[in-house]
């Protein structure tokens, strides 16, 4: 009887949650606050998509277009005007029955860019067939992709976002032989516009591929806190019923932004989080108090996506120092360096990972300490030299979610 008591209260709650979020909301559209919306205009922008639409438009002619490369800190507004500029294009392009194709690939997901073979794989299902993602020759999908596009006399523009995170997996050879297709087409005219976060990333990459890929280039500076203001007013104003959004939130949300490199997509984040929060607690009013716990959520999950985002080595490091933590946590005892290589090396054997030697182990370990996941101060061992004592000052929660998190990418 008490069993069945308690699976009636557990029902009981969770209904009580689910009515009260079909009953009391505060947004009219949270889509409007979200990444992938694209709004019908976009403000502090009007420069760089009329530089893209300039460099597209011979497409409208059946000219292939010079290749594009975009470059510019995370949330200036790359995507969202590629995408604003697409979606004019492609409507011009069916009003005057002309062939023109998209494709567009984000290079950072993963089992979709992270082989040649499996960005020909999405590309060629994105025109309409399919390929199994593993199992053929590279070779015989690059045949199978040309005569996909080279049946009829058409323009191709390849759009492939977060390009760097592509080649940094595999490197820049797959970004020849697209720039090289061409030569191998009769009909059909393949462009690339290539997206990135890293300012620098053109300088990595071969000298052939550079000079191919960047015909055009166009930097997104960041916004202002102005600008993300203003962003985020027209935002709000459809995104919330009326007077939901209480005073200078949208002042604070912009100030926040403005101090992380004019990110525009953090400034609707916390904007939406908050809300969200809101919601949750069943209040009316988005005050000040839900811009900083929505500021601490980003920072959790920006921290766990940092974590995901490192190679190997940095993650068996990491997870290294975190169980090292858990183990003399109860006895207060710190960590030093020669302690987390000692497991690091047995950790490198269960997973057969190379093990690198101490000193580039110290390195990722300082590495850690600027992103803010450890605390790792240098002290005095006396006749045995200097060390680092690491501790870990992130919450219990966020601990746990990084622990499992790399046995889950560490396959352990």
């Amino acid at each position: 009887m008490i069993k069945k008591r308690g699976k009636k209260n557990n029902k009981n709650n969770i209904d009580q949650i689910f009515d009260s979020f079909i009953k009391h909301t505060i947004f009219k559209n949270k889509l409007i606050l979200q990444i992938n919306y694209t709004p019908e205009t976009i403000p502090h922008r009007e420069n760089q998509i009329s530089q893209v639409a300039s460099i597209v438009a011979p497409s409208l002619r059946l000219e292939k277009p010079s290749n594009l490369f975009i470059y510019g800190l995370t949330g200036t507004g790359k995507t969202l005007v590629i995408h604003y500029v697409k979606d004019q294009l492609l409507k011009k392009a069916s009003d005057q029955n002309i062939c023109l194709i998209m494709p567009y690939i984000n290079c950072k997901l993963k089992k979709v860019a992270d082989t040649e073979y499996r960005i020909l794989a999405e590309l060629i299902k994105k025109l309409g067939q399919k390929v199994p993602m593993t199992g053929l020759p590279t070779d015989q999908l690059y045949h199978k992709f040309i005569e996909i596009i080279d049946s009829k006399k058409q323009i191709v523009i390849i759009i492939l976002d977060e390009i760097d995170n592509a080649v940094k997996r595999i490197g820049d050879e797959f970004l020849y032989n697209f720039t090289r297709l061409n030569s191998e087409l009769t009909k059909a005219q393949i462009s690339i516009i290539g997206i990135s976060n890293d300012l620098k990333f053109l300088d990595v990459l071969d000298p052939r591929v550079r000079s191919s890929l960047s015909e055009e280039e166009i930097l997104f500076p960041p916004y202002n806190a102005l600008q993300l203001r203003d962003i985020l007013k027209r935002r709000a104003k459809e995104a919330f019923k009326l007077k939901i959004v209480g005073e200078g939130v949208i002042e604070k949300c912009s100030a926040y932004a403005a101090r992380e490199h004019g990110d525009a997509r953090r400034a609707l984040d916390l904007l939406r989080i908050a809300g969200e929060l809101v919601e949750r607690d069943e209040k009316n009013k988005i005050n000040l108090d839900y811009i900083d716990k929505a500021k601490k959520r980003i920072e959790s999950d920006k921290i766990l996506i940092a974590i995901e985002t490192q190679p190997k080595q940095f993650q068996i490091t990491l997870l290294s120092i975190i169980e090292l933590f858990k183990k003399l946590r109860e006895k207060n005892e710190p960590i030093f360096t020669g302690d987390i290589y000692n497991f690091y090396r047995d950790l490198c054997r269960k997973t057969r990972i190379e093990c690198l030697t101490q000193r580039r182990i110290s390195d990722i370990i300082a590495e850690f300490d600027m992103l803010g996941v450890i605390n790792a101060k240098v002290v005095s061992k006396g006749r045995y030299g200097r060390t680092r004592e690491i501790r870990i000052d992130l919450p219990t929660h966020l601990v746990n979610q990084i622990n499992t998190l790399l046995l889950d990418s560490l396959n352990l």
